[in-house]
């Protein structure tokens, strides 16, 4: 053994330090002024005083001290004081983590997702980890176990939630309770020292081998007792009987060691061990932080109208008479009977004249064209102004009542861009960039050219911009609007929607905001960043089972902390050739995928129809809505199917809380290159039924073929019994099935597209 360093400062003391209670600044201020205010001889005998004091106090406690523990002290509290310092455990390597924490991961508030960290401690001691989930408050408001998932390798993993779920909507009487809950909140993961796990296993080998079984038994009953008096374990009266109860029969040497030992053995005992541990050495991670965003941020489902084509039809000379908002009504109805919570509106704002497109996008409109809604302006008012042709604004406010009555929310398109006409033009001719020769930059992504469209020059004014920009926003919140999708983000700096989205969600933290980003990953990631709830994403482009594998483990993997991915089968501009190709059953395969794929999907109206030829060239509907208003049939939607799959799909979404979460789902193996599989689970703990849910889906990626596949469980993996049938049930045929490791399955385009199965629990 090495000599002992003498010189070496004693560590006593440091051990000592977090059981005396600390200063606050506010008290060791006054404690200060007060000893400043004393006259020299009054700080003088107040000093010898304190002196003595101290010294017979210390006197005192050497006299009295209580006899030393038998076995090791219990492992202390060392205080941390600097962000790399270790506690008495360590912590390490904490996801999610966004960017080494620079921003905070987002959640939506309820919702299931895993905490994983590694947790260790030196030798062969035994450590344990807990979640700690605090509020904007620092309150600690709930404690989730940690299991260590590779012994060995110290890594341990929870899963958790933040607040409750609610499914009160923000123009509900009570929602304030929700918004209360809203914001940002804190997860430290708290390791400690095992000290009950770790002697119940020498003492068990030592009764086992009769050596030293008083001590270790005495050891046993003393640490009971330290644990059913510490506070940190938060032990109910009945609790703490039962720690001492065992100790006391630990103590009793009329019985024998294993009856002693068996004492500690008991379910109750472990049971405890599990919900309210003895935490020595309690060591607490760098905070990490969590944006909590309200219900539906991420687990909405969205429906897409054009209210000019609500409600059109043709007249007596043949020409078609448009709809409005009060003919929209019927869209809102058929939404909310599909099961869908949020209606999206394309922009409602008057339509400018100057270059108005025409049919299909052609560069001349004829005298009945409507021209696009993404031109925006025209002497009849801008951003802020209903167009007169859908209504006025009260219109648009009892639209919004009656979307609330029916349970859905209002999505408003805001595409920040101007036609030649918006009145922003003449007021801020500074916001426009402009050529060489004074004229005005139409919008361009070579070779596309936007002629009907002014794009904003955001160098010259942004925090003009930004301020009309909150003033027009705050309008539409008032007048009922709670989600904004935002049209091509990036194609305006990052900064100025931080700035946007901070503004209008510290009045409004109830509003969301969907970006319509199709581009590169990074500006993406760094759109979701600054406060972008939902992003549309490149679900349409993946349709081989291999992409999809990939793209779904992306979507529903840590990932889904910063970005939540929404998944469109179609939208007004994208119809891709899988849907094109694919008829009836391409349209319920990707309803399918989508709807079960991301906990956020969506519909633009037309799909129930089968609305899948293209404009030639171009990988868009053919007569697109955004050019012209659409006449539907819509009595004509029952000999597809599709409108009553939708119906179900969502029905499936609301009533299965593993629907909800980026952060559940499994791939499972399956052996036919046209079929996939994955699977949903939410545990008991964390779904409000006290029931884990667990959804199985299989899908037939083949719109014209037939396909048989096997597809494997690793039930042990999931908390299945192995020795047991696993009972399904398809939510959409009715049909019941028992599953095992290995289960055949076969699916066909005219029968059954996909499985959509609940396990059932005996």
């Amino acid at each position: 053994m090495a000599e002992e360093d003498k010189s070496a400062e004693p560590r006593t003391t440091a051990t000592k330090q977090p059981a005396v209670k600390k200063t606050t600044a506010k008290s060791a201020a006054a404690k200060t002024a007060s000893a400043t205010s004393q006259t020299p001889s009054k700080r003088t005998a107040a000093a010898k005083k304190s002196t003595a004091s101290t010294a017979r106090k210390r006197t005192t406690k050497a006299k009295a001290a209580a006899p030393q523990t038998v076995g090791e002290a219990p492992a202390p509290v060392i205080e941390r004081t600097s962000p790399e310092q270790f506690g008495r455990v360590n912590v390490l390597d904490i996801t999610p983590n966004v960017e080494n924490g620079l921003f905070p991961a987002r959640v939506e508030l309820g919702e299931a997702f895993n905490v994983t960290a590694q947790v260790f401690i030196e030798g062969r001691t035994k450590a344990g980890a807990t979640v700690s989930v605090r509020n904007a408050r620092g309150r600690e408001v709930e404690r989730f176990a940690m299991t260590c998932t590779n012994p060995g390798l110290d890594r341990w993993e929870a899963m958790v939630k933040i607040g409750e779920h609610s499914d009160l909507k923000p123009w509900d009487a009570d929602y304030a309770a929700v918004k209360r809950q809203l914001g940002e909140w804190q997860i430290v993961i708290e390791g400690w020292e095992d000290t009950y796990q770790s002697w119940l296993h020498d003492a068990a080998i030592k009764v086992k081998v009769n050596d030293d079984v008083e001590n270790a038994l005495e050891s046993g009953a003393q640490l009971l007792a330290r644990w059913a008096d510490a506070k940190d374990s938060k032990l109910s009266a009945a609790d703490k009987k039962v720690l001492r109860d065992a100790a006391k029969t630990m103590e009793n040497k009329s019985l024998s060691a294993e009856e002693r030992l068996a004492a500690v053995q008991s379910s109750d005992i472990e049971q405890l061990h599990e919900t309210n541990p003895l935490r020595d050495g309690l060591s607490e991670s760098n905070p990490q932080r969590f944006r909590v965003e309200r219900p539906k941020s991420s687990f909405a489902s969205w429906y897409q109208f054009f209210p000019r084509s609500e409600g059109a039809y043709y007249g007596e000379d043949g020409k078609i008479v448009p709809g409005n908002l009060k003919t929209s009504i019927a869209g809102l109805e058929r939404a909310a009977a599909e099961g869908f919570n949020i209606v999206y509106l394309p922009p409602i704002f008057p339509i400018g004249v100057t270059n108005r497109k025409g049919r299909n996008n052609s560069l001349v409109a004829g005298p009945n064209d409507p021209g696009s809604p993404f031109g925006i302006g025209s002497e009849l008012g801008g951003h802020d102004t209903v167009d007169p042709q859908l209504g006025t604004m009260d219109d648009f406010k009892a639209f919004c009542e009656r979307a609330h009555e029916l349970g859905l929310e209002i999505a408003l398109d805001f595409a920040l861009q101007c036609s030649p006409d918006h009145p922003w033009v003449k007021a801020h001719p500074n916001w426009f960039r402009t050529k060489p020769d004074g004229t005005i930059a139409f919008a361009e992504n070579p070779p596309k050219k936007y002629q009907d469209i002014y794009p904003i020059d955001f160098n010259a004014d942004m925090p003009g911009i930004e301020k009309e920009v909150e003033r027009i926003m705050n309008l539409w919140i008032e007048a009922g609007v709670t989600i904004f999708r935002i049209d091509n983000p990036h194609t305006k700096p990052v900064r100025f929607w931080q700035d946007v989205i901070a503004a209008v969600t510290k009045k409004h933290p109830e509003v969301l905001f969907l970006a319509e980003a199709f581009t590169r990953p990074g500006m993406m990631r760094a759109l979701s960043y600054v406060g972008f709830t939902q992003s549309h994403c490149y679900f349409p482009w993946r349709n081989t089972k291999e992409e999809l594998e990939e793209y779904l483990e992306e979507t529903n993997g840590n990932g889904g902390f910063y970005q939540h991915n929404t998944f469109w089968p179609t939208t007004p501009d994208i119809l891709t050739a899988y849907v094109r190709d694919n008829g009836i059953a391409g349209h319920a395969v990707r309803a399918v995928l989508a709807a079960m794929g991301s906990p956020s999907w969506g519909i633009y109206n037309g799909y129930e129809l089968i609305e899948n030829k293209q404009r030639p060239g171009f990988e868009e509907q053919i007569d697109n809505e955004k050019y012209e208003v659409k006449v539907r049939d819509w009595d004509s939607t029952e000999k597809y199917g599709i409108a009553e799959l939708l119906t179900s799909l969502n029905k499936i979404r609301d009533t299965h809380p593993a629907c909800r979460s980026y952060h559940n789902l499994h791939i499972l193996p399956s052996d036919d290159a046209g079929v996939i599989a994955f699977l949903r689970q939410t545990p008991a703990e964390l779904t409000g039924t006290g029931k884990a849910d667990t959804m199985i889906v299989i899908v037939n990626l083949d719109g014209h073929n037939a396909h048989q596949s096997i597809v494997h469980i690793e039930l042990g993996d999931f908390g299945f019994a192995t020795d047991k049938p696993l009972k399904v049930h398809d939510e959409l045929t009715g049909r019941d099935f028992e599953w095992g490791y290995d289960n055949y399955v076969s699916l066909a385009p005219w029968a059954d597209v996909a499985h959509v199965l609940t396990v059932v629990e005996d």
